[in-house]
């Protein structure tokens, strides 16, 4: 500690070598830990008969989608990112990494996704011309630049759902506990 009271010097963050995928560690025969979801159970079971005025609770396998991912759009159609958001649970489901992904996230994935599709549409529509406003000369359409900056953002966040970036603890889940098969299709992708 210096003389003004801060903290200098030490270890810095991110330093050091990049922790090395499972695939990777099995196959060079190192010791490798695999992240699994933890059961926590209460110390004595209660039954249904000892609860007065309990709600009747049931399971839910994968959380319902927001509102608004299946909202009405200005042409009258349905915005359709709660089939994306399904689509992509059940994908998560299927490689038992869904309760490592937060739910909001999926859906903002969902819905960057279909408003990119919404825009390579109308770009199919309208062309990749626009008119300029005020001068009325040939400028490039709105709809390729609202095209680019969707389809970034959804690049990110299913980096994020499915490799991860490493924006916030646990992302990389995904990516350092994929199968072969899955490595190498993320890797074509």
């Amino acid at each position: 500690m210096a003389k003004d009271g801060t903290n200098r010097g030490g270890r810095r963050v991110r330093a050091g070598d990049k922790p090395q995928p499972l695939a990777d560690k099995i196959t060079a025969g190192k010791a490798a830990k695999i992240l699994e979801a933890l059961e926590l159970y209460p110390e004595s079971m209660l039954e249904a008969e000892e609860l007065e005025d309990a709600a009747d609770l049931y399971g839910e396998d994968m959380p319902a989608p927001s509102d608004y991912l299946s909202a009405r759009q200005k042409d009258g159609k349905p915005l359709g990112a709660d089939a994306l958001f399904i689509e992509t649970w059940k994908w998560l489901k299927d490689r038992g990494c869904e309760k490592f992904v937060n739910p909001r996230l999926i859906e903002a994935y969902a819905q960057a996704f279909t408003h990119y599709i919404q825009c390579e549409e109308a770009i199919s529509t309208y062309g990749l011309l626009g008119k300029h406003p005020t001068t009325g000369g040939v400028i490039t359409s709105p709809f390729v630049q609202m095209s680019d900056s969707r389809e970034s953002l959804g690049t990110f966040q299913h980096y994020q759902v499915c490799s991860g970036s490493r924006p916030f603890p646990g992302f990389e889940i995904r990516r350092h506990n994929m199968d072969v098969g899955d490595q190498l299709l993320w890797r074509a992708w």
